[in-house]
């Protein structure tokens, strides 16, 4: 009886500290490090006017203009990020930004996100200068996926499963911040995940 007691003891502690696991790990053990799951903005500040909000597991704006920027400078990495936006959304996924208290697609990579833009060479899909993308894909009114890979001067990236920059190289900045944009129509982001490579 005594063994059994402390059978289902130890497999009670071993239990209780599988859910006491840090915040950044978020559970996964495979080198994947939770920016932002829909509840706090703990990793990231603000820069811009932008009215970000947590509304409903989302972080949401939809006037101003400005981003929310990692606290952490990342180099080689992949990125899947969540997101919705409307019509007239202009947002985008910065990577490796410079100057975390001014972002711009000339000290950081823009990963496009939007669907009206005049050229829609860099549109949705591409990076802004850099790779261009034909035929633009759409993003509006639905959930979608990001998956980004960083790695040396090699850049990937994949909406939705489909390959809308393969292998496309620029090597103006080595490392730098993650930065999500706001900037016209309605932007939700509801997770951000990030491996180092």
């Amino acid at each position: 009886m005594k063994y059994r007691l402390a059978a289902v003891a130890a497999v009670v502690c071993v239990g209780l500290v599988a859910l006491w696991q840090p915040r950044q790990a978020s559970g996964q053990g495979d080198g994947w490090i939770t920016l932002f799951d829909g509840q706090e903005l703990d990793h990231w500040n603000q820069i811009g006017d932008a009215n970000w909000q947590l509304i409903d597991g989302v972080v949401q704006a939809f006037k101003g203009n400005g981003y929310l920027v990692s606290k952490e400078s990342y180099t080689d990495f992949e990125i899947k990020a969540e997101f919705w936006v409307d019509s007239k959304a202009n947002s985008g996924v910065f990577i490796r930004c410079t100057d975390p208290s001014k972002v711009t697609a000339t000290n950081a990579y823009e990963v496009n996100i939007y669907d009206e833009r005049p050229d829609p060479s860099y549109g949705t899909g591409a990076i802004v200068n850099v790779a261009k993308v034909d035929p633009m894909p759409k993003a509006a009114d639905k959930w979608n996926s990001y998956d980004i890979v960083a790695q040396g001067p090699k850049f990937t990236v994949t909406l939705n499963g489909q390959r809308t920059v393969d292998g496309a190289e620029d090597d103006k900045h080595a490392s730098g911040h993650i930065a999500l944009q706001y900037a016209a129509g309605f932007v939700k982001f509801r997770l951000v995940k990030i491996k180092p490579l």
